[in-house]
């Protein structure tokens, strides 16, 4: 039997594939590249054999990594949409709290998972992701009396997705929120104010 490293087994295992999954996502935030296992292995300290005792393919970590960042992205956003208030003030919070989570390489792991295995199981998982990150989004715009919630969250990702795309490219975070705030805070101002009168 193998050594442990915690008071449990069950605590080890948690606590090996907690290294797995922050190896995997270090190599995808410094390389864009869809990891191999024994990469992930290496990073971690693991043998390759090692790595197959958590995840059977690369497919299986990238799976467990959405499950890993995902709730984490979506409580981030609104936990800081929550932090703000009026409506105005927490649509600009939801998309400066998703520009500095691609900052901070979330990103590569939907981006990642996208390059690996294209058609409907992806699709399906990256809507799925887009509807729980987006859903703050939509309940606020709804509470404005926005005729289309649903499009004009569409309107306000487009420029999410720009401004990722452009920290992608090696714009600076700072150019990157400033260019975001000047199109969506007056866009945002704009609504709250038509919902008051």
């Amino acid at each position: 039997m193998p050594r442990i490293s915690a008071a449990t087994v069950a605590e080890h295992r948690r606590n090996q594939e907690r290294r797995l999954l922050d190896a995997a996502h270090e190599i995808l935030r410094d390389t864009g590249d869809v990891p191999s296992l024994r990469e992930v292995g290496r990073r971690a300290g693991l043998a390759r054999s090692s790595v197959y005792h958590y995840f059977g393919s690369r497919e299986d970590l990238l799976n467990a990594l959405v499950r890993d960042v995902f709730p984490k992205w979506t409580e981030r956003v609104t936990t800081a949409m929550e932090g703000e208030v009026g409506a105005g003030r927490k649509i600009l919070a939801y998309a400066l709290a998703n520009v500095h989570l691609v900052n901070e390489g979330a990103h590569a792991v939907a981006t990642a998972l996208a390059s690996l295995t294209p058609g409907e199981v992806v699709d399906e998982q990256a809507a799925q992701m887009h509807r729980a990150i987006t859903e703050p989004l939509v309940e606020v715009l709804a509470e404005l009396g926005v005729a289309d919630p649903e499009g004009v969250s569409d309107l306000i990702n487009a420029v999410v997705h720009a401004s990722a795309r452009a920290l992608e490219a090696g714009k600076p975070i700072e150019q990157v929120v400033a260019n975001l705030t000047a199109v969506i805070a007056p866009m945002a101002d704009d609504l709250q104010d038509r919902a008051r009168r």
